[in-house]
């Protein structure tokens, strides 16, 4: 008997119960190659995809003259020469916006010129159309750079905020290796009701991961609220059932400023870990979050469920359900895995659940931070790049 099975937690079966000495199918150096394969295959579509679109305005402009070259006179390609312009205000440059512009307008003549009918009204009505056009398009690009530079000075505005609000921890605290990742479902946004902290104390490294219910600034507020909330008690009281009576508190008093479902529907689930100095064991608290992943340095990956079910953070009118500290072992060479439900619950085209204990089974990280980036790698692949739900990671490992 393995003492993990002698101590009553078995670890996860590797690889849907495989034997230790069996092989996991895509985990190895094949399921890397293709997925490093698959990468530099999409790299390249996008690459070619860049490169069309920047020559689509010179393509026009070739694919114009040379129809206007060889087919009889009633037949016009000004209708290209218009759309280069138009094409290249919202991609390219205002110099190049410019110098499409121009190259039409000379194009348009230069045909003219050739065939002899450049006073015509006709072709001088061509000349005035594309020469319009390509005032208009200078004019597009410049709103267009305008609304880039708005938009790039808001990124950076939300960049800083997620910063302040959901700073990323230092790579090494009290001894343990440490990385962390926030992943939102919708593409370019920052943060939302998800959250993650780390803070040493004269107890020990205490983590925290937890999600607020709701969404927008309000859930934003919450988070705000349990990581100030958390980092003070972390360094003051003396267990982890302090720490989180001292963020129901917090959430209690937020929920209280709050009007509407907001002030009487606020909570966050939550899990709490706590990593004493030197004794190779982790505490672990959970107020109805998803628990916690174990990866032992051999593979084999072993949740860390709570025994008792408590409530979440803020729901403590409810009842008076004990939150109890539960200790496991954590070995040298082992990492905790801490995350929210949008790792868990990310569905694939057919509605299947993403099994993080699963997938990870059998499989070896040289760090936290390789790890995380796997996860969300993963992730964004088997949702489709769809994913409905934030995604908070924290990762601890000890040397």
């Amino acid at each position: 008997m393995r003492p993990a099975e002698a101590e009553g937690e078995a670890p996860y079966a590797r690889g849907g119960g495989r034997l230790p000495e069996e092989t996991v199918p895509g985990h190895g150096l094949g399921g890397e190659a293709a997925r490093l394969q698959a990468g530099r295959s999409e790299a390249r579509r996008i690459s070619y995809a860049r490169t069309f679109v920047r020559a689509l305005p010179a393509l026009l402009l070739v694919t114009g003259g040379v129809y206007d070259y060889v087919t009889p006179r009633p037949y016009t390609a000004a209708p290209l020469f218009t759309a280069a312009p138009l094409v290249a205000a919202p991609l390219l440059s205002r110099r190049a916006t410019i110098l499409t512009g121009i190259a039409s307008v000379t194009v348009a003549l230069g045909l003219h010129i050739r065939y002899g009918t450049a006073l015509r009204v006709d072709a001088l009505t061509e000349l005035v159309t594309v020469t319009t056009v390509a005032v208009l398009a200078v004019l597009i690009n410049a709103l267009v750079r305008r609304s880039h530079a708005r938009l790039d000075s808001a990124w950076k505005i939300a960049e800083a905020a997620q910063r302040a609000v959901l700073p990323e921890p230092l790579g090494r605290i009290g001894g343990f290796d440490i990385a962390a990742r926030y992943e939102a479902a919708q593409a370019d946004a920052f943060i939302g009701g998800d959250l993650y902290a780390v803070q040493d104390s004269p107890h020990g490294v205490r983590l925290v991961v937890g999600d607020v219910r709701g969404k927008g600034m309000g859930a934003v507020g919450a988070v705000a609220v349990v990581i100030g909330a958390f980092r003070e008690a972390a360094e003051q009281e003396a267990t982890l059932q302090g720490v989180a009576e001292r963020l129901e508190r917090a959430l209690t008093r937020e929920a209280a400023r709050r009007d509407g479902v907001e002030a009487t529907e606020g909570f966050a689930t939550a899990v709490l870990a706590e990593l004493p100095p030197g004794d190779g064991v982790v505490r672990i608290l959970n107020r109805g979050h998803p628990p916690p992943l174990l990866l032992c340095a051999d593979g084999a990956v072993r949740p860390l469920p709570a025994r008792e079910p408590a409530l979440p953070l803020g729901m403590g009118d409810l009842g008076a359900w004990p939150a109890r500290v539960e200790e496991s072992r954590f070995p040298d060479g082992a990492m905790l895995l801490l995350h929210t439900d949008g790792l868990s619950e990310a569905r694939d085209a057919h509605g299947r659940f993403y099994d993080p204990a699963g997938r990870l089974a059998g499989r070896t990280f040289r760090g936290p931070g390789e790890l995380l980036g796997a996860l969300a790698e993963e992730v964004r692949r088997h949702s489709g790049g769809g994913m409905t739900d934030d995604m908070a990671l924290l990762a601890v490992r000890r040397p």
